[in-house]
């Protein structure tokens, strides 16, 4: 009896050994090595994760949390349980950024920089199929910013310099997964009468409607949609050259059904210059207000990621005309991950009234702020195909770092 009990303590230890490392490892994957906190907040995480902040600095030994009266950086130690060592952070002491939220919607209208290769097309040239840019190692994807030293903004000026090269080689600059390459592309001559082509098409402009998530009126920096303009047919972020805002009005709703997205209909209003462009990001689109009188919202501070919790949450977003409405949700899921800086929680509207009209999430809505305990918590980015009451949000904090980036780059310039 005593071997056979003996037996058991020792696979249930083994077993109990097995599932600690198992939560020490996801837990050092799944949170993120960066926190801030503001100014005599403490650093408390999403209990799910069973872990604890514990000070490695001599001066705070023993305690749990960070409790700083001025700026500053800390390393704590995250212990599962309070004891297992599961990695070093770094705690950023910070003030609390208070924004305008939005929820507003706004007109798109991008230029690229350079061109962005969207197809291939052979040529026919006597009587063969050839493709010149699919020779030279030109992919669908890249980004064409110069052809003969010169640099190309549009469709014409690629169809130009490829017109007029009579054959000749074409020095092509371009890039690709953030690497600048070279290459010499010789235009082949159309049996169809055309002149000479290099077998690609390029798009080079983008127009689109999305909502405005916060303004900073101290900086005069907006952001919103919360993730990348990108190409329809590549998949790829389009790079900003320069482009514009503008006010939007709301006329109509497509709803969302299961396999087949929903979107808010509307026309821009020319009148209503907003603002310019300067960022097109992962995190979403970024730039600087003109027109701060046109922007509407309530100011409310930004919530820290450690912050957002799963449970109880509000969406602001405009379905009629120009006047943002609070709608009910709910935050399912909350993950830290860093590698996802655009799906860091899971949303699910709840609101009868918003499901009746769009049957939740619909194209147009990106950007859409969430707010929760009077905290800007982060906006609405994608939605689930298969279930339109469901979407991913982005953590405010992630947007609001992009502008700072924004607002740096713009100070400098002047």
């Amino acid at each position: 009896m005593i071997k056979k009990l003996s037996k058991f303590i020792f696979a249930l230890s083994a077993v109990m050994d097995l599932a600690l490392t198992a939560m020490t490892f996801y837990s050092k994957y799944a949170l993120p090595d960066q926190f801030y906190v503001s100014k005599g907040q403490s650093l408390q995480l999403d209990p799910k994760y069973w872990v604890e902040a514990v000070s490695t600095s001599s001066s705070r030994s023993g305690t749990s949390q960070v409790d700083a009266s001025e700026n500053a950086t800390y390393s704590m130690e995250l212990r599962l349980f309070g004891m297992i060592p599961v990695k070093q952070v770094q705690v950023n002491v910070v003030d609390q950024s208070e924004v305008v939220v939005c929820g507003t919607p706004f007109g798109i209208k991008m230029f690229t920089d350079g061109v962005l290769v969207i197809g291939a097309s052979d040529v026919i040239c006597n009587g063969n199929s050839v493709n010149p840019a699919e020779n030279a190692g030109i992919k669908v994807g890249d980004v064409i910013v110069k052809m003969n030293g010169a640099k190309v903004y549009t469709n014409e000026d690629v169809g130009k310099i490829v017109e007029g090269s009579e054959g000749k080689s074409v020095s092509v600059t371009y890039q690709r997964n953030g690497q600048t390459l070279y290459t010499d592309l010789y235009p082949a001559l159309s049996d169809d009468g055309q002149g000479y082509k290099a077998g690609i098409w390029v798009r080079d402009s983008t127009a689109g409607i999305g909502t405005m998530t916060f303004y900073d009126p101290s900086a005069k920096v907006f952001g919103g949609l919360g993730h990348a303009i990108c190409d329809v047919d590549t998949g790829k972020i389009m790079p900003l050259s320069s482009g514009d805002i503008v006010g939007v009005t709301i006329t109509g709703v497509k709803k969302g059904e299961a396999g087949s997205p929903g979107e808010l209909k509307g026309g821009f209003v020319e009148s209503q210059q907003l603002g310019e462009l300067s960022l097109n990001g992962e995190t979403g689109v970024y730039g600087m207000i003109e027109n701060p009188a046109l922007i509407q919202g309530t100011a409310l501070p930004v919530a820290f990621k450690q912050e957002v919790k799963a449970g109880k949450a509000q969406i602001v977003t405009t379905l009629d005309g120009q006047n943002a409405e609070k709608f009910e949700v709910m935050i399912e899921k909350v993950n830290y991950d860093d590698n996802n800086p655009t799906k860091n929680m899971v949303v699910k509207i709840t609101d009868p009234q918003l499901l009746s009209k769009t049957g939740g999430i619909v194209q147009g809505m990106s950007g859409s702020p969430i707010i929760q305990d009077g905290k800007l918590i982060g906006a609405v980015t994608h939605v689930f195909v298969n279930d339109p009451t469901k979407g991913y949000g982005i953590f405010a904090e992630n947007m609001l770092s992009s502008a700072k980036n924004v607002e740096f780059s713009e100070t400098n310039a002047a």
